[in-house]
């Protein structure tokens, strides 16, 4: 069972979705995890994202902000969204479907708070919620069971790596970066033991980034870049995933989106 997951914040769905169209035809995902949909689900482009091959759609979203959807050619066991620190500020939602060698899969979408400008809990309170939020991811994902096959993707907001930033030391203090915030983020993967799957090919000791803010007018000649968007498996999934993608073409169509796609491959 051969299939491919990939994950995008899109930054408005209804505004990309002549994007959306030509990456799932250019690059033929079997499950599509989008952020920042920014549309409330009354008036998500269902239409639009079945004619393009996906029977299920599930979506979390609200309006003008935030939001996630996972789309699926395959059919789904479970669907689940959780609203973390009590703000209905719809972040998360996790699909189910079999597998003929790992039972069953479960792949979390997740769109954690970007924690504003100032890496201080006591007076910014975007980064207060940023924290919390991370720790209840984590709270969660101890109480889940070692052997579960599951899947983690989507705009995790940091950037753990010395080099998953153009410069380590110049974004020390800048929100995505901070040692703070990478010490909540070995935690989180520690909660499950999560593989950082995308760096299983691409090792640290090279640079590798999924955004790249618009303020740069040539993003590719600047390449001032940050790897915020990640896809984690669990351990029985460690050895199922046979390739990975960061998709750099559509960060240059018309009207991008600031992130790149990422895609895996995947053998169940």
């Amino acid at each position: 069972m051969k299939i491919r997951i990939a994950t995008w914040n899109i930054n408005s769905v209804r505004r990309r979705i002549e994007s959306v169209e030509r990456f799932v035809n250019e690059y033929k995902p079997d499950i599509l995890c989008l952020q920042e949909t920014k549309v409330h689900d009354d008036a998500f482009p269902f239409k639009a994202i079945k004619a393009m091959g996906f029977e299920h759609v599930e979506i979390n979203g609200m309006k003008a902000y935030h939001g996630v959807a996972t789309f699926s050619k395959i059919p789904l066991t479970k669907v689940e969204k959780i609203e973390f620190c009590n703000k209905g500020d719809a972040r998360h939602i996790a699909i189910s479907f079999d597998t003929p060698t790992s039972g069953e899969v479960t792949v979390h979408n997740f769109y954690v708070p970007a924690g504003g400008d100032v890496a201080d809990i006591d007076t910014n309170e975007k980064f207060k919620h940023k924290v919390d939020f991370l720790g209840e991811m984590t709270e969660l994902f101890t109480k889940i069971d070692n052997d579960s096959s599951a899947i983690m993707v989507g705009d995790l907001n940091i950037a753990p790596h010395e080099n998953d930033v153009w410069s380590h030391k110049q974004l020390l203090k800048v929100v995505s970066h901070t040692p703070y915030e990478v010490e909540l983020l070995k935690k989180l993967q520690d909660s499950l033991n999560w593989q950082d799957m995308v760096r299983e090919y691409v090792p640290t000791s090279e640079k590798l980034y999924s955004w790249w803010s618009y303020r740069s007018k040539d993003w590719t000649q600047s390449n001032k870049g940050r790897r915020l968007d990640h896809i984690w498996v669990s351990q029985p999934l460690a050895d199922k995933h046979k390739g990975m993608e960061i998709a750099l073409a559509p960060r240059s169509w018309e009207a991008p989106s600031d992130h790149a796609p990422i895609l895996a491959d995947f053998v169940f």
